[in-house]
């Protein structure tokens, strides 16, 4: 009985080390090809190649295009000198630039979403105050633009993002480069950025102008929320002047530190605590609604209260609508 379990055992070795070798001989092959698809050499793509490229001749454009076979050939990249010809560098050059367009494209069209959702707070801002408060109401979302992008334009984005430079999917943004920082525990802490006023200067740039349209409407976002939390209940001048700090201070102070490089983004970095904040969206409204007083005390009006009819509430189902598109362009931009 011992010497057959012993012969048993030899047999189960054998087998299983000839069934190494054979997976070692089949894969041999596929070995000895990757070898020697590693030793052949790189053919380098030379100006010589691009220059032979041929492209589509006048004649046969003209004939038209329905299959997009001609349209976007190498006789449409943008050539540094004419004179020479196309180049490996005018290629290389097309690949960088097309991509930063498409994010150009992407950023803006997010942005122009973002910019129209001030048609939806307006609508349930309207639509959910006194007919004769609604021109008032209205005016102040239309206005909200002039006054907060003044603002954001003069010094809210020069302390927002004037020290985040390194986006590099829009280009890297290297003019805004100035932080000023605050050194303690060993870390440096940002508290606000020092270039971009008025957007003059270095700060003249495309990539800047893309990254300040995609902020300032979420600024303007931010300050519509306080004109909606203190309708019926405030004075233009009031709006304007509050509308004016909170794009010229509040909220580029706080952007600066959750999203332009500032401390709280910085938390995790030095001391492992995630982004050091979570949301910031309504915050000036819930402030402003603390401040002025309740609807009742500040409209005392004995006479009998107008409303709008079905357009009181068919403006706040308008809204939602208005709205969705701006909310998802906000996340996806």
């Amino acid at each position: 009985m011992l010497k057959d379990r012993r012969s048993l055992a030899v047999a189960r070795r054998t087998t299983a080390a000839l069934a190494v070798l054979g997976l070692v001989a089949m894969g041999a092959p596929a070995w000895a090809a990757d070898e020697a698809a590693a030793a052949a050499p790189v053919v380098a793509l030379t100006t010589a190649d691009v220059k032979g490229i041929s492209t589509p001749s006048a004649d046969d454009l003209a004939k038209g295009d329905p299959g997009g076979t001609l349209t976007g050939t190498a006789a449409d990249i943008v050539m540094a000198d004419p004179k020479a010809g196309l180049t490996i560098a005018d290629v290389v050059n097309q690949v960088g630039q097309n991509r930063i367009a498409i994010n150009f494209v992407w950023t803006l069209v997010a942005g122009f979403l973002v910019m129209f959702m001030q048609a939806g707070f307006a609508l349930v801002e309207t639509g959910l105050c006194r007919a004769k408060n609604a021109n008032h109401t209205m005016m102040m979302n239309f206005m909200v633009y002039g006054f907060g992008l003044f603002a954001y334009w003069v010094m809210g984005f020069a302390i927002q993002q004037g020290g985040s430079a390194g986006i590099s999917n829009l280009g890297g943004m290297n003019p805004l480069n100035n932080e000023f920082k605050l050194p303690l525990f060993g870390k440096d802490w940002g508290l606000f950025g020092t270039k971009g006023f008025f957007l003059s200067g270095d700060t003249y740039d495309v990539g800047v102008m893309v990254l300040f349209l995609f902020q300032m409407v979420f600024m303007d976002t931010a300050t519509t929320i306080v004109t909606g939390a203190a309708a019926e209940r405030w004075k233009y001048a009031a709006f304007a002047i509050s509308t004016f700090f909170l794009g010229a201070i509040t909220y580029p102070l706080f952007g600066n530190w959750a999203w332009g490089g500032g401390w709280l983004s910085q938390l995790g970095a030095n001391f492992k605590l995630g982004h050091g904040y979570c949301d910031f969206a309504g915050s000036g409204g819930r402030a402003a609604h603390r401040q002025v007083q309740p609807r009742r005390v500040a409209q005392r009006d004995p006479r009998p209260r107008h409303h709008h009819g079905p357009a009181r509430l068919l403006h706040p189902r308008l809204r939602v609508v208005r709205l969705q598109p701006g909310e998802h362009a906000r996340r996806l931009g």
